[in-house]
């Protein structure tokens, strides 16, 4: 788990927001031109600092106390794109509002920011690719 902690400590130093482009629903292209690892994004979506399953529960037989406040991600790859997936992760507040999802790619205009992410996205670009590229691959 050395490097997933690694990982997460990098996260947290603030990084310059690639440029992405919206379309319809989705993101159709990668935030860093080249798709992520899923087995990084498995080990991201199952640590407790990405939060992911707090809300989330999934095809995580080896994980106690996954949360049931969101969508299960079982299917997550049928249900929606990987674009659509990375836009969920990059913006969440643009499909609800009112959304209680973190924007992970956002760095402006939220509200209860933590003091060490203010001004920096939860996670990098690259991390995101590693989830979509973990969440595409969750089919029924």
């Amino acid at each position: 788990m050395v490097t997933l902690s690694l990982a997460l400590s990098a996260s947290v130093r603030a990084e310059e927001l690639l440029p992405y482009t919206i379309v319809n629903d989705g993101i159709p292209a990668s935030l860093t031109g080249s798709p992520g690892d899923a087995a990084r994004g498995r080990a991201l979506v199952l640590a407790r600092t990405t939060t992911c399953i707090l809300c989330h529960s999934g095809p995580f037989p080896e994980t106690r106390f996954q949360g049931d406040l969101a969508p299960d991600l079982t299917g997550a790859g049928t249900r929606w794109s990987v674009s659509q997936l990375r836009l969920r992760l990059v913006d969440a507040s643009r499909f609800n509002p009112q959304t209680i999802m973190p924007s992970y790619y956002r760095a402006g205009g939220l509200v209860r920011v933590g003091r060490n992410f203010a001004g920096k996205p939860i996670l990098s670009a690259a991390e995101i690719e590693d989830i979509v590229a973990f969440l595409a691959t969750l089919r029924d």
